[in-house]
């Protein structure tokens, strides 16, 4: 016999967790009883959404579901913020609630929370464990859906007194995953559409890749002369360095890559949705009105036609589709069409100087030159992201843990979690002042892991990205977007850790020497001029061009069929709203 907390405990042991990350809460008391029973290690966070985002970090570095505790109520609406990354970025992950005793729910008791109601949009299963008996039964569909299909989040709430019970329930060994495949019709139906392309692209996707994919994808595109575009965040999928690397679709995204993406007659999706944020908005490319072909190979049924017409539409495993394309002869090739594209990457990753003695173009430009080929670089949301997808050159697999949600606070936690799982590489977050302060409390998480994670902070004394959107639609009505800043060094130092001050570009290199010198957590505060607002605009310029828009009249209504030969996107969309033309 053994109590509830101890067979959940059994149960994650025997589908190979090896590690957890929680912040601890009385209503699941027996679950951190078994897990100390387990032998399992448990991160102890500062708060729940910095715990699940380091279990979303977790989920993507393994391929496995990442896991996390949380307590009731509170603890479960903070850590929904780490679900939905999960949900939007198709990461494996199980976030376990402890849940009010079962003969007092209805009663509005302390801190209850109909979770299934509340996950239901976020997560792909949500359910409440009501019988001891029934723990392994759970955990064991919990991991199966977590990983099936497009990979995402589970939500499973625990019960107290369900916890605390016992039960002689004999544990359930996994089962073994779905064999990957892919049959010579798909196979012949993918190389026959590409064939009759002119300007074709490839856009691989998905959160789970590794090395070896990123080889075979490399290869893929090295034999058939193929272009290869990233997704938003997803860099890390090729070699950046590689002459069929073409650049990353998404926020920030190079304008003649957009324009690209707009004149593909042929696309072949490995593994992404093709969403709004690669699209710009759905400018580029239209549901509505959709002008080339789409080869769109998915892992999820359900997703293919959701929003393309796919022709054809293969739901199989990206992976070993591009295993079974690495090994297929090329019908032709399309090497004149990539090296343009090449070259329109490599005059846009030349240095647009913005102003400042301290400059983020020169910071992650040192960065990609010195940094070692596997070191991670994690990030959260904010213009300053934009500096890494426009300078930095990923050159492994496995190094870029970046949220596509566009989640706040996330590299921290993220980096945390590289550093337990990643001890001997170099794991740097980039962040914003803003970005930081979200999550900054994980510092303390980082010090009592000895996680020496190294973060840089890029300290304009605002929020970036909506002063920008603020200068641009209302210019000079500044309101809530100056923020007042701690002293970023001090505070590393304060956690135990190393902290300096960088205000002039040549004094980086020294400092960051420094921090890798000192073998603990470190912080680099980057103290930029105030100008600088994104890699293509300074502050005064966004304002004066808000100041000319907001002075004209009203656009002509645009026409009921849209126009693809009109103005370039850098100007339209997503992109246009947020960067300008460059």
């Amino acid at each position: 016999m053994r109590h509830g907390g101890r067979i959940l405990a059994d149960a994650l042991k025997a589908h190979g967790v090896e590690r957890v990350f929680s912040v601890p809460g009385e209503s699941f008391l027996a679950a951190l009883d078994g897990l100390y029973d387990a032998g399992i290690p448990n991160t102890v966070c500062r708060q729940e959404g910095g715990a699940a985002m380091m279990a979303e970090a977790w989920g993507k570095m393994t391929g496995r579901p990442g896991i996390c505790f949380v307590t009731r109520g509170p603890g479960a609406t903070n850590a929904s913020a780490g679900v939905h990354v999960a949900r939007q970025d198709s990461t494996p992950m199980i976030l376990f609630v402890g849940q009010i005793a079962r003969d007092t729910r209805d009663r509005e008791a302390f801190q209850e929370v109909d979770y299934r109601q509340m996950f239901g949009s976020l997560a792909k299963w949500v359910a409440e464990i009501d019988d001891t008996d029934r723990i392994p039964e759970y955990v064991a569909r919990a991991f199966d859906l977590a990983l099936s299909g497009r990979p995402g989040p589970v939500v499973l709430a625990l019960p107290e007194d369900m916890l605390s019970a016992e039960s002689g329930a004999p544990d359930l060994l996994p089962s073994p995953r779905p064999v990957p495949g892919i049959s010579e019709a798909q196979l012949a139906a993918i190389t026959g559409a590409l064939a009759g392309a002119e300007r074709p692209l490839v856009i691989p996707g998905g959160s789970i890749w590794t090395q070896e994919d990123g080889d075979r994808l490399a290869r893929f595109a090295a034999g058939w002369g193929l272009p290869v575009a990233v997704p938003f965040r997803r860099q890390y999928l090729i070699d950046n360095r590689l002459p069929n690397y073409v650049g990353d679709l998404g926020v920030g995204m190079n304008p003649k890559l957009g324009e690209a993406l707009r004149e593909a007659d042929c696309i072949l999706s490995l593994g992404s949705r093709l969403g709004d944020t690669l699209t710009n908005g759905y400018d580029l490319m239209s549901p509505k009105g959709q002008n080339c072909r789409i080869i769109h190979v998915y892992p999820d049924p359900d997703e293919i036609g959701h929003l393309w017409r796919a022709d054809p539409g293969i739901a199989a495993c990206p992976r070993a589709v591009l295993k079974a394309l690495a090994e297929a002869p090329a019908p032709r090739q399309w090497s004149d069409w990539t090296a343009g594209l090449r070259a329109n990457y490599e005059a846009w990753r030349k240095p647009k100087e913005t102003p400042g003695a301290v400059k983020m173009e020169r910071v992650i430009t040192w960065l990609s030159d010195n940094l070692p080929e596997d070191a991670i670089i994690t990030n959260g949301a904010g213009n300053f992201a934009s500096f890494i997808h426009r300078y930095f050159q990923f050159k492994r697999g496995e190094t870029q843990l970046a949220p596509t949600s566009g989640s706040m606070g996330y590299g921290l936690p993220a980096a945390v979690a590289a550093k337990i799982r990643h001890p001997g590489r170099t794991v740097v977050c980039v962040a914003g002042d803003g970005d930081i302060q979200m999550t900054v409390n994980e510092l303390s998480t980082a010090a009592q892991e000895g996680a020496a994670v190294i973060v840089i902070v890029a300290n304009n004394g605002r929020y970036g990205t909506i002063r920008m959107h603020q200068e641009k639609t209302y210019p000079s009505r500044v309101s809530g977007t100056d923020l007042f800043n701690p002293d970023f060094a001090a505070l590393a130092r304060a956690y135990g850790g190393h902290g300096e001050l960088v205000e002039r570009d040549e004094d980086f290199a020294g400092a960051f020497q420094r921090a890798q010198d000192a073998g603990t957590l470190a912080v680099i505060e980057l103290r930029l001029d105030p100008e600088a607002l994104t890699t293509g605009a300074t502050l005064s310029e966004t304002r004066a061009a808000g100041m000319a828009a907001t002075a004209k009249p009203a656009p002509e209504p645009a026409p009921a069929v849209a126009d693809n030969t009109a103005e370039p996107p850098a100007s339209r969309g997503l992109l246009g709203r947020l960067f300008g033309k460059d």
